[in-house]
């Protein structure tokens, strides 16, 4: 509302809502003690005409009742914006001109010209993550070399970065091909091992491609619960999962102090992929600790660990009540053609460079977690649509690929876990074994 009613350079008003579902119901902006009863916790904000983003936790939330929910949020979010409309009417101020510092079209068509065709060689060539990366970062310091002495050095670099994105998008948008030889809803390789670390209570290490996560879940008793001081009406949580994303996972190196906002919103995530699928304390009465530890990265280690989270819990003997299983939906576009292309399973090139980043967990019966960021002005519910069909379809290929790691949960605990007794005393009786006085 600030930014719509200030002279800054604005494509807003952008309005956000909460959807819970209740008794069959969906409820706009339901209040704490309605969403008690939820099944259902989904944040929109997005434009007039489009979704800019999404968060939500569901209880195996079915797709058609998740694209439902948005458009009851969209339509909710509304009002919110036509009233910051009429504000700016009434009190705003107009707006600035801007304009985005670009590379020069001289210096675009200079490094096309020097690349020609060994860009789309490199990208069709279906490298790993290292060998293309190595090649692109020949072929730019090459493009340096020869233009040096002609143009500032940091238009030749934005203006590459603009080439290869142009490509890497063209690719897709024209061919199908992605820069790993993918096509668009393929999945990358999956493997997957349990009962690595013998002294821990379970664990899983779980495989994508280049994006490798070991999992080690720790039991623990009641008491062991983490304690609550939040706005939230909970107290205590018996259920934790903490995501820690080392520098080696990517090959590089950087001080490794407390965690980072990504590593805080990742393990967020994937605790809240898991936490529908949970055995209720009177069935199973522990503390879970689970601690998921990035190995290698080439995109898509949030939905990694909710899949290697999965194999640890089962690996543990938990009797989670069905496997989940994580995907990231990647998104290209082209706004002045209209076209676009919807990617299963996105590494890392196809994050940075595409427009879309939609994470979606769940079981084989519905959604679980959802988190979606878009790079560009906003998204229709039919592309979202598309999104999530194709998202269930990758989730069933990697949930088959799981259970051929592990079925189930395993009968029985790790003999290092501790053991709680569950005693049921008739009431009647609890006086002749206490004694008198208690």
């Amino acid at each position: 509302c600030a930014l719509t009613i200030s002279d800054i350079p604005w494509d807003g008003p952008v309005g956000a809502a909460r959807v819970g579902y209740i008794d069959g119901e969906l409820v706009l902006n339901p209040t704490a003690t309605e969403m008690a009863n939820s099944t259902l916790d989904l944040r929109v904000a997005g434009t007039e005409d489009a979704i800019l983003m999404v968060e939500a936790g569901a209880d195996e939330a079915p797709e058609d009742l998740m694209l439902e929910a948005l458009r009851f949020a969209h339509a909710g979010i509304q009002d919110v914006i036509q009233m910051q409309k009429r504000l700016r009417e009434e009190v705003g101020k107009p707006k600035f001109d801007f304009q985005a510092p670009t590379a020069k079209d001289e210096v675009k068509q200079a490094v096309q010209n020097l690349v020609g065709s060994r860009m789309e060689e490199i990208l069709a060539a279906g490298h790993l993550k290292e060998e293309r990366s190595t090649a692109l970062d020949e072929l730019s310091g090459e493009v340096r070399e020869e233009l040096d002495e002609t143009f500032d050095l940091a238009e030749v670099a934005s203006a590459f970065d603009s080439v290869l994105k142009h490509s890497v998008r063209e690719q897709i948008l024209n061919q199908g091909i992605r820069p790993d030889g993918r096509k668009t809803t393929e999945i990358r390789p999956i493997s997957g091992q349990v009962g690595i670390l013998p002294r821990a209570h379970g664990t899983g290490l779980f495989t994508r491609g280049e994006t490798q996560v070991l999992t080690v879940a720790t039991l623990g008793t009641p008491r062991e619960a983490q304690e609550l001081d939040t706005l939230s009406p909970e107290e205590s949580k018996r259920y934790m999962h903490h995501y820690n994303f080392p520098p080696f996972s990517t090959g590089e190196t950087w001080p490794m102090r407390g965690p980072k906002r990504r590593e805080i919103g990742h393990g967020a995530l994937a605790e809240r992929a898991l936490a529908p699928m949970i055995p209720p304390k009177e069935r199973f009465p522990y503390t879970l600790r689970l601690v998921s530890e990035v190995l290698s990265s080439n995109g898509s280690t949030s939905m990694a660990s909710v899949c290697g989270s999965t194999l640890a819990l089962m690996d543990a003997g938990v009797p989670i009540q069905a496997p989940v299983a994580g995907i990231a939906m990647g998104l290209i576009t082209d706004v002045e053609t209209g076209r676009y292309a919807i990617l299963s399973d996105i590494q890392g090139m196809e994050d940075h460079l595409g427009d879309m980043d939609f994470k979606v967990a769940g079981t084989e019966h519905g959604i679980t977690a959802l988190q979606m960021d878009i790079k560009i002005k906003g998204i229709s519910l039919d592309v979202i649509a598309q999104a999530l069909e194709q998202a269930r379809q990758g989730r069933l290929h990697i949930l088959g690929k799981m259970r051929e790691i592990i079925a189930e949960p395993r009968p029985e605990m790790s003999p290092y876990a501790p053991r709680i007794i569950i005693l049921k005393v008739d009431p009647d009786k609890i006086g002749k074994i206490i004694g008198p006085g208690g």
